[in-house]
């Protein structure tokens, strides 16, 4: 039997060259005696149409490299999907011209993947006598050439082993997405001579590159380029020219044009297809990037891929960004740093949720977002003092009040914080805070100063302890509570833990990437809008000077405002007269 098959293979090689070369050839064929050949197409919905068109121009480009005829090379050519149709039999044309006008009407079945079942009609019809095969006893080789996109949804081993018996040679050549295990399946052995896979269907003559040279001893291709614009190739008392991949071949066969893949349809591109040599590709406007899908894009927001240094808030706007400053407070020089929280102090203390939950990422997220509160406060002993706590199922104190003076060491400490894990018991947090944090021991002021004290809790789920008894207790103790709630944070939990009213010391966000967003509410909530200023002296509003204090500050703006209404009233009676003169 491998007697019978030396003679066909250099021809099958030889057809195996790249379509876009579109064959012409100077000289007479190469010629290795009678062939029965059948083509078997996969055309099924997977393959896209700027795909089968390259399909449908290899099959042209190959014909044109046959010596076919009634006692040469008869070409058959079948395509399938879930069921099998006939282009042409064996013995349907004899001229070159009437396949290729036939194989340029093929229309695509665009239905499954019966590749079984195409080997089954190969070998019961296509090769069949009376469609125009030679009869067994002339010993002309049967070889057929399936080419296909996917894994098959029938069984194509058996069928493939008894169309092997019957003496057919089957090449299995699969593209794209196709599955290596069924080519392996299918062809005839030895299958690296017999099975070949490509990365696309503009790349499909590739596989017939490496049997050049077994063709013909003559390199005609030695004596010049013969006019071809990218590549002149030998071929058995002939040459032809083929275009580098992602060009295909003019009608002059001669010169190359890139392939638009995009003028088959813009493939799914939201915004724009480009075509490249590799194929089509999809590409985003200025300022959008594409996503993983590789088709849709989204507006690219600079504030999360930049180091912006905005003080309080990035907003993105298209190509470029801006810095934002919360109501009441003036974007500064550098257009990044707004003017900081220096119109009071407070000893503020940050209940941090190191519960299992969070996982570690997104605590270091956390704790950046606790550095960018600390930026706008003015740290210092006598300013803002900051002390922070970590909770999960225990409860552990990371720095005091009364620890740190520069915001500087704050931030710094915070970095150096590691995350707890397990548990969530806010309740038992509260009850620390309220019995340890806001103690003198622990740095804060005493009451009689009347600096505010502000607890600020930060979680991202239920509490697994009671929170309520606690939660007014705070209250009670005169500390304002805020509670900023991420992911699975609990509504009803948060408004329990904040001071009234809710809408203003209540904040969410969704998840722990999209934080920022809150800056501004506890920024315009935590700033006192009243205090005492670097260097004042602190006194209880109780003591005697204080009250004479306030007394003389009071008379003094009531005898400023009564001069203005003197003022105002003379100007009115001003008026009133050139009125009654222009009369």
């Amino acid at each position: 039997m491998r007697g019978l098959l030396c003679s066909p293979l250099p021809m099958l090689l030889f057809l195996l060259q790249p379509w876009e070369t579109q064959l012409q050839f100077a000289g007479p064929r190469c010629r290795s005696g009678p062939l029965d050949l059948v083509f078997v197409i996969d055309s099924s919905r997977s393959v896209r149409p700027f795909e089968f068109e390259t399909m449908r121009q290899f099959l042209v480009g190959l014909l044109r490299g046959l010596d076919v005829g009634p006692d040469a090379t008869r070409v058959g050519v079948i395509q399938y999907s879930s069921q099998v149709q006939s282009v042409f039999p064996l013995g349907a044309f004899s001229r070159r011209e009437d396949m290729e006008r036939a194989i340029r009407a093929l229309v695509p079945l665009a239905q499954g993947t019966m590749t079984g079942l195409a080997i089954q009609y190969a070998m019961n019809v296509a090769f069949s006598v009376a469609e125009g095969a030679r009869p067994p006893q002339a010993r002309v080789p049967r070889i057929a050439v399936i080419v296909t996109d996917g894994r098959p949804q029938d069984r194509v081993a058996e069928v493939a082993a008894q169309a092997r018996a019957r003496g057919i040679e089957i090449y299995a050549v699969g593209v794209q997405r196709a599955d290596v295990g069924s080519l392996r399946a299918m062809a005839s052995p030895p299958l690296d001579e017999h099975v070949f896979l490509v990365e696309s269907f503009d790349l499909i003559q590739e596989f017939g590159l490496q049997f050049q040279g077994r063709l013909c001893a003559i390199d005609l291709c030695t004596q010049g380029t013969h006019g071809c614009e990218h590549h002149c190739i030998s071929s058995p008392g002939s040459y032809f020219c083929r275009c580098r991949a992602g060009f295909v071949l003019q009608q002059d066969q001669r010169s190359c044009r890139a392939i638009d893949h995009c003028s088959f349809g813009n493939h799914s591109c939201q915004h724009e297809c480009v075509s490249t040599f590799a194929g089509p590709r999809c590409h985003c406007r200025e300022g959008h990037d594409l996503l993983p899908d590789g088709k849709s894009c989204e507006a690219r927001d600079l504030c999360n891929g930049v180091d912006h240094g905005c003080e309080f808030q990035c907003v993105s706007e298209g190509l470029s960004y801006r810095c934002l400053c919360p109501e009441g407070q003036q974007l500064q020089a550098d257009g990044k740093s707004c003017n900081r929280c220096r119109e009071g102090h407070v000893d503020l203390v940050l209940l941090v949720d190191g519960s299992k939950s969070v996982r570690p990422q997104n605590f270091e997220l956390v704790k950046r977002f606790v550095n960018q509160i600390v930026d706008f406060l003015d740290v210092s002993p006598e300013g803002t003092r900051v002390g922070l706590v970590q909770f999960s199922s225990r409860v552990r104190t990371e720095f005091p009040l009364g620890r740190y003076g520069t915001a500087a060491e704050v931030k710094q400490a915070v970095l150096a914080v590691e995350y707890m894990e397990r548990g969530t018991m806010t309740g038992l947090a509260l009850r620390h805070m309220v019995e340890h944090s806001f103690s003198e021991a622990q740095g804060a002021r005493p009451r009689a100063l009347n600096v505010p004290r502000v607890g600020l809790v930060f979680t991202d789920g239920r509490s697994q302890d009671d929170i309520s008894v606690w939660a007014a207790r705070a209250k009670e103790e005169g500390i304002v509570m805020y509670a900023v709630g991420v992911g699975k944070a609990v509504e009803e939990e948060l408004r329990q833990i904040a001071s009234e009213p809710a809408e203003l010391h209540v904040s969410y966000s969704p998840d722990f990437g999209t934080m920022t967003h809150l800056l501004e509410n506890l920024r315009g909530s935590i700033c006192p809008e009243e205090g005492i200023g670097p260097g004042t002296e602190l006194r209880s509003p109780c003591e005697c000077e204080s009250l004479v204090e306030f007394q003389g500050r009071t008379l003094g703006a009531l005898e400023r405002l009564t001069q203005n209404l003197a003022q105002l009233t003379a100007r009115l009676e001003d008026l009133e007269n050139q009125l009654a003169t222009q009369k």
